[in-house]
């Protein structure tokens, strides 16, 4: 006996939900993401802000110190024991030297260096360099650095992906690290077991420049007050670009010193390593659970409601992810994620595939349940479609856009594709997927995206990277609407001169479906009433894309969107006003900054399409 309609497709939507959730799981357990998740750390990290610690100090070997002291580097060691001479004056709690005493130099510089630590007997030297045994050259040996009262630890960081510095270890070579020997100054040293394989996570304050910073060449020239330097922990070393001692960080896009690094790590160790991974169990029962629970959710609901439900799990689960690293636990997101958008892809497609089998079974018994087969193909196709128009329409509500503005500008694409000689299929295929174009901008924070002035240029280099993020959104999929969605994501800000991004593409180096969404899209937001701008009429719209015509704009698809301008829809082309006047616009190109520029002959400076 044939089962119900809505149940005939569970039992093969459960078995993908479950092969989904074993696959993620094995993601999660092989560390299958680690670029995707170290960028959502990345991001944390950035939302958190910044947090200036009131017990840290770096002293920064920059280059203003080596102008000033007019010295080459490495410094003579005179200048290094005066400066530990002024940091013990002013009551620093303890020295924290980034900076390696392995070789002997003059007799009477490496006197004063030693004499130095000696009166302060609350010195931590570095090392990046032990022996089989953890012994280390520093002083010239252990034997002068114990005679003296100060400490060694290593100053070596473990490297993640793209030789980014996230962790610390309890040890390096056999002997302590930094931190650890910093922190047991205080009795709050963290003990080897509580260090996770790979390293401690370092809880970073914030962005580099977070930490107060001095320059070297003030301390030693007596220009930094003492209130500055009381009951601080110091650390002292290279920030100069070009002593090399800078590197890529979780805390932000701009490359942090080592010395701030250092602090960063001295002072999680002193709180008792307050950022931690959760287990690794609990992270593969995550991975496993949001890649099953769309078929759960698609046993019960239809597929629309189901793939609609995707997003929504998506963003409860970043808010999560984002209140637990405010708390100090670090959730994984890349592989759940992941988990949940292969998950409810073969949910849709498991119960689409289930219910064209059962129905095609019954197709040649009962004429009634052929035509229920077609019904619900239809259905199905339409689903995946309306999920596309829901995503994008998410992205332009973000943005304080419309979805007429998808509407418009997409099935202006698929006109302008036929003119050019596309098949009806592939126009429509064009249609569907130009309106995941801005798919990325789910990336980009609110403030950024709804900002309602010019961006600073870190903004908008965070702008422009909704680019790539759309396209890491939509790799992967072997459906063709979504192939040509991602090519689009990638390439519709790219420019004819080649003067676009990410890549700076050029000429037929673009593909047709990214030049072809590029002209629409601006012509849509030339006639569209913006926050910051009203509609333009329809003639200077089309002046704006003929003055762009070979320089911005494929000149082919400008001249088919010329030719068929007069038969298209008239509400394809959005409501012109009579002028529009002088207020300010958004340049597309630059993916930011909203100004004022040259005004055409007869009407107002030319807009674009959007960020």
């Amino acid at each position: 006996m044939a089962l119900p309609r809505r149940r005939a497709p569970a039992a093969v939507v459960l078995a993908t939900g479950v092969l989904v959730a074993a696959a993620a799981v094995a993601a999660g357990a092989a560390d299958l993401l680690p670029g995707l998740e170290q960028e959502s750390l990345r991001q944390r990290f950035e939302r958190r802000g910044a947090d200036p610690p009131p017990k840290l100090l770096v002293v920064a070997i920059d280059d203003r110190s080596i102008g000033d002291l007019g010295e080459r580097w490495p410094f003579r060691r005179r200048w290094h024991a005066r400066a530990i001479d002024r940091l013990s004056d002013g009551g620093a709690r303890a020295i924290v030297y980034d900076v390696q005493f392995t070789e002997p130099t003059t007799t009477r510089d490496d006197n004063a260096l030693i004499t130095a630590i000696d009166r302060a007997r609350n010195v931590v030297l570095a090392s990046a360099e032990t022996d089989e045994r953890g012994r280390t050259k520093v002083l010239g040996g252990a034997d002068v650095v114990r005679e003296v009262g100060a400490t060694v630890g290593a100053s070596n960081f473990p490297e993640g992906r793209g030789g980014v510095i996230q962790r610390f270890a309890h040890a390096h070579g056999g002997l302590p690290t930094l931190a650890t020997v910093t922190a047991g100054l205080f009795g709050r040293a963290p003990p080897a077991s509580a260090f996770p394989d790979g390293g401690a996570w370092i809880d970073f304050h914030g962005p580099a420049g977070t930490i107060d910073t001095v320059a070297f060449s003030d301390v030693v020239n007596g220009r930094v007050a003492p209130d500055r330097v009381r009951g601080r922990v110091v650390v002292v070393g290279a920030t100069s670009p070009t002593l090399q001692d800078v590197h890529p960080t979780p805390a932000g896009d701009r490359l942090m010193a080592g010395p701030e690094i250092q602090a960063n790590a001295i002072d999680t160790a002193l709180r008792g390593l307050p950022l931690r991974a959760v287990p690794q169990w609990l992270a593969l029962v995550l991975a496993g659970v949001l890649g099953l629970l769309p078929a759960l959710l698609g046993v019960r609901l239809r597929p629309f409601l189901a793939a609609l439900a995707g997003p929504v799990i998506a963003i409860g689960y970043l808010l999560i992810a984002q209140d637990a690293f405010e708390r100090g636990r670090i959730l994984p997101v890349a592989v759940p994620l992941f988990a949940l958008a292969g998950g409810t892809l073969a949910a849709v497609t498991a119960g689409y595939v289930a219910e064209r089998w059962q129905h095609r079974r019954v197709a040649s018994r009962n004429e009634e349940l052929e035509l229920a087969v077609a019904e619900r193909t239809a259905e199905l196709r339409a689903t995946q479609l309306e999920v596309i128009q829901h995503l994008g329409a998410a992205v332009e509500w973000r943005d304080q856009e419309t979805g007429l503005h998808l509407e418009r500008m997409s099935r202006t694409c698929e006109r302008v594709g036929l003119a050019l000689g596309l098949s009806p299929a592939e126009a429509e295929r064009l249609r569907n997927a130009s309106v995941l174009h801005d798919v990325g901008k789910v990336g980009v924070p609110d403030a950024i995206l709804q900002a309602p002035g010019r961006l600073s240029d870190e903004a908008r280099d965070i702008m422009r990277r909704h680019t790539t993020i759309g396209g890491d959104i939509l790799a992967g999929s072997s459906s063709p609407v979504m192939r040509m969605a991602r090519e689009i994501a990638l390439t519709h800000h790219e420019r004819w001169d080649g003067g676009g991004y990410p890549d700076g593409l050029a000429g037929d180096q673009i593909p047709l479906s990214g030049r072809i969404c590029s002209v629409c899209d601006v012509l849509d937001a030339l006639l569209s009433e913006r926050p910051y701008k009203p509609a333009w009429p329809l003639e200077d719209a089309l002046a704006e894309l003929r003055r762009g015509r070979g320089r911005r704009f494929d000149p082919a698809v400008v001249d088919a969107l010329l030719e068929i301008v007069d038969d298209l829809d008239p509400a394809l082309l959005g409501r012109a006003a009579p002028d529009a006047g002088q207020d300010a616009v958004e340049d597309d190109d630059d993916t930011g900054p909203r100004h004022q520029p040259e005004r055409p002959p007869s009407r107002a400076a030319p807009p674009a399409s959007g960020r």
